[in-house]
């Protein structure tokens, strides 16, 4: 069966660090790219960050540049998102998803989307 699935989430206090894990199941990650996505109640859902598989290049959107870091382990067939000085406004349902080969701007082009993990951030 062909699935992602995350892990990491939780409640945390601003300023702190979480890290997320997007496990693959019944394929290889090799030849796609690697997408994290967030959806924050009453909001539409945005791309976070994204990774190529085959040769690690990234994408961060703006908001989150300097605090988060995408990397991936192929031989585990995961991919992580190491989130640090955490601000409320991260808080949402964070998920990850495929698409082929390249990033892609659009949310269309992924699939497989996981269930998602929720990320808290406050006081």
């Amino acid at each position: 069966q062909v699935q992602l699935v995350e892990s990491g989430g939780g409640l945390v206090q601003p300023g702190g660090s979480l890290r997320l894990s997007c496990a693959a199941s019944g394929f290889t990650l090799d030849n796609y790219a690697v997408g994290w996505f967030r959806q924050a109640p009453g909001k539409e859902r945005e791309g976070v960050s994204c990774i190529r598989m085959s040769d690690g290049s990234t994408y961060y959107v703006d908001s989150v540049k300097g605090r988060f870091t995408i990397s991936r382990d192929n031989a585990k067939n995961t991919v992580y998102l190491q989130m640090n000085s955490l601000k409320p406004e991260d808080t949402a349902v964070y998920s990850c998803a495929r698409t082929p080969i390249h990033c892609s701007g659009s949310q269309n082009t992924y699939e497989n989307w996981g269930q998602g993990t929720q990320v808290t951030v406050s006081s």
